[in-house]
Order: structure tokens, then C-alpha cells, then sequence
């Protein structure tokens, strides 16, 4: 059976499942609302436990990684993640999920071949692309700086 591009398109588009935005919006908002109350409660933690303000926020980032490393080897974050949707790729929480998922997939292959290899499967490209940027906007914000004599 050969089909055109359109027709195609309409095959797909009636056996997709439809999306559910009036339930996974609302459940996005609250479970990544969620992951940042953690957040600020830990750094008010640290923060009361005698840290400055910058050292709150970096323990409670490496925290957070640990924790979200901790779930996803357990295989809990995923089953969190199935229920809560898009707020578990808030910041730091998915981005060491999106780490940690391949390394334990393609574990058994070897720490060169499997773990090494395919770490950043994920990550990578937002690792790459988000230094890129970083770099382009640090280059336009020293010329513009330079032009304004500063």
C-alpha cells in the first residue's frame, strides 16, 4: 500500500491519541511548581544552617542533582515523570535524569564503550548548544560593552 504525503498525514493524525492539554498543563504547572518549593526549601535550609546565599544555591543544586540520580537509578523518576509530565524536565532535575537514564541503559555494554559512549546521548546536544550560546552572547555583551566605552 503506497501512500502520499497527505494521506499519510491523516492516517497518523487519526490513530495518534489526542492530547489531554486540560490535564497535563495543570499537572506540568503543579509538579515542577513542586520540584522549585523543594528547591527554595532547601536553600532556606542551607541558608539556616549558616551558608551565604551563593553557597545555599550551589548545595542546593548539587541536592537536587543527587536526588533526581538517586530516583532515576531506583527507576522512581521515570514513574514520577509518567504521572507528572513535563514539570519533571523543570531545570537541574531533568537534566541529570536525561545524564543518568543513558548511562544506566547502556551500562552492560562497558564503562568505555557503553557508559562512556552514551552519557550524553541526550544531554549532549544541550551542553554543546547552551555553551555555543552562552559564548555568542558573552562575544555580543563585551562588543557592546566596548562600543559603549565601558
Amino acid at each position: 500500500m503506497k501512500l502520499t504525503r497527505t494521506e499519510y498525514g491523516a492516517l497518523v493524525k487519526e490513530r495518534s491519541p489526542g492530547s489531554k492539554l486540560y490535564r497535563n498543563v495543570p499537572l506540568a504547572f503543579i509538579s515542577g511548581g513542586l520540584i522549585c518549593c523543594i528547591g527554595q526549601l532547601l536553600i532556606n535550609l542551607y541558608e539556616y544552617a549558616g551558608a551565604d546565599a551563593e553557597l545555599a544555591g550551589t548545595l542546593t543544586s548539587v541536592t537536587l542533582v543527587a536526588i533526581s540520580a538517586v530516583l532515576t537509578g531506583f527507576g522512581l523518576y521515570g514513574r514520577i515523570a509518567k504521572h507528572a509530565g513535563a514539570g519533571t524536565l523543570v531545570p537541574i532535575t531533568g537534566f541529570a535524569n536525561a545524564v543518568v537514564s543513558p548511562a544506566l541503559e547502556f551500562r552492560t555494554e562497558g564503562f568505555v564503550t557503553g557508559v562512556g559512549a552514551k552519557i550524553f546521548v541526550i544531554a549532549g546536544p544541550v551542553i554543546v548548544y547552551g555553551l555555543a550560546a552562552s559564548a555568542a552572547y558573552g562575544l555580543i555583551l563585551f562588543i557592546a560593552q566596548m562600543s559603549a566605552g565601558g
